[in-house]
Order: C-alpha cells, then structure tokens, then sequence
C-alpha cells in the first residue's frame, strides 16, 4: 500500500506515530533483515563506500544510526576513531548498545543535535534523512556541528530514478522497454509497504532541496557517487542491461569550506 501527499518541509506532515515510535515498532524487523551481513547491498556497497568517503575522520557522527551497524563498521578502522550515533528511536539505540563495538549511543532528533558547534570532522546520515520531515533543519543542524574542513556524507535513495511513480516498464503492447521518471520535481510523503506489515513514511525531495541548504552554509558539494546496482538486485531481471545502468543509490560527500564571512550563530 503506497499513500501520498504533496507539499515541501513547511507544509508536509505525517499522522502519528512519530519516526521514532515507528523505528520503535520496526526496530527488530530492521535488524534481522539489513545488519550484519543480512542485506547484500549494505554489506558489498553501502558500508564500503561510507568507509572510503570517511577516511581519516576522527570524531565521526552517524545521524540515524539505526542499530548502528555504519557506526560500528568504522569504529573497526585503525586510527583511533571516535564513533557516536543517533537515533530517534530508543529500541535502535538499545540495539545498537547491546551490540557493542565501539561507538556510544544517543536517542537524539537529526533536526536538534544534542552536541555544540564544530563537534565533528566526519558525518555520515545513511537512508535517514528520507524519512525525517524536518530535511531542511536536520541539514542545518549538520552544517552546525561540522568542523571546518569537515566531510559530510549523505546516501540516499537515487531521487530522481527511485522517486514515487519511478520504475521499470515492460510495455509488451508497444514492445518497450524502459525506466519510467516519475514527478521528480513534487516533493511529498509517501507511505510504502517495504514488506510484510511493515510500512514506512518516505519523504522525496529533489536534488537542489538537499545541496542549497547545505550551500547557504558553506557546506559545498564535492564528489557525486551513483554506484550500479549490484549483481544480486539483477538476478532474474527480464533485461538486465537496462536495470543495470539505473542507480539504485545516490551518495554525496560535501565539505565546510566557511567563507570569511560566515557565522555560525546566523
């Protein structure tokens, strides 16, 4: 079931339960379904890539950690990292205790960081922001705990190839094939069953809607990744050549590069 509602961050809103009493009920779906190796694409891709992007961070920040599974696989990088991850939703932070491995914990709101400014040199927000209606605060919020020099490493779902109404197409009356693009340019909420009772709020936003934000701050783009879906996700595709050049993912890392005249405080 899929439900959708138009509007940008000031005008978008979702009906209880809250992320974090939502994360709450899908807490151990999420672990047993996409940690510690259960999901092909966080193990091959998405933890790899984050690694990479955040080589030689050492005070690193994972907003919406989840259980934590990103924040532990970096805190298994030699040089003396210091890990910590937040999470809206209590059961995630308890999972992500219980597990163990290095980083610290925090139940905290991507768009109210618990922590003062330049606390970090390395931010990692790993397909979260998606499911925050307050996008624009919770950018904000990174600009200001970002130490300058600092990366920030946003991974989400491909928005414009992975939008609502995007997908592929088997047109067997016209014999086509093709990747239909949805209404990119809409931002709104959409409800999805991402499997068996298990519904999640997806709020799409194009592309300028997360690099001016964080431009306004002086957090600047610098390196675009749309990495191929991997072998798994292709396997029993009708035309695999096709599904095999749409991304999937879209990660962004973006550096603190303040301007003389930039103030933090506003």
């Amino acid at each position: 079931m899929t439900t959708t509602a138009g509007g940008s961050d000031a005008g978008a809103s979702v009906s209880e339960p809250t992320a974090g009493e939502v994360w709450d009920a899908h807490a151990d779906w999420w672990k047993s379904t996409f940690t510690d190796g259960a999901d092909p694409e966080y193990e091959a891709e998405i933890v790899p890539l984050v690694i990479d992007e955040l080589a030689g961070c050492g005070r690193i920040l994972d907003v919406g950690c989840g259980e934590g599974q990103i924040a532990r696989a970096l805190a298994r990088v030699p040089g003396g990292r210091h890990l910590v991850g937040i999470d809206p939703s209590w059961r995630q932070v308890a999972n992500g205790a219980a597990a163990g491995g290095g980083p610290r914990y925090l139940q905290a709101q991507g768009e109210r960081l618990p922590f003062p400014d330049d606390a970090f040199d390395g931010i990692c927000c790993c397909l979260a922001i998606e499911h925050s209606e307050g996008g624009d605060a919770l950018l904000a919020e990174v600009a200001r705990v970002l130490a300058p020099g600092g990366r920030f490493l946003l991974l989400v779902n491909h928005p414009m190839y992975q939008g609502p109404d995007s997908g592929f197409v088997d047109d067997q009356i016209l014999g086509e094939r093709y990747w239909r693009v949805g209404p990119y340019l809409r931002e709104g909420v959409t409800v999805e069953q991402v499997d068996n009772g298990i519904e999640i709020p997806f709020f799409h936003r194009p592309l300028s809607r997360y690099l001016n934000p964080l431009a306004e701050h002086d957090v600047l783009l610098v390196k675009m990744v749309e990495p191929p879906p991997i072998p798994a996700f292709l396997v029993g595709s009708i035309d695999a050549e096709l599904e095999g050049a749409i991304p999937r993912l879209l990660a962004m890392r973006f550096e603190y590069r303040p301007s003389v005249a930039t103030d933090k405080e506003g």
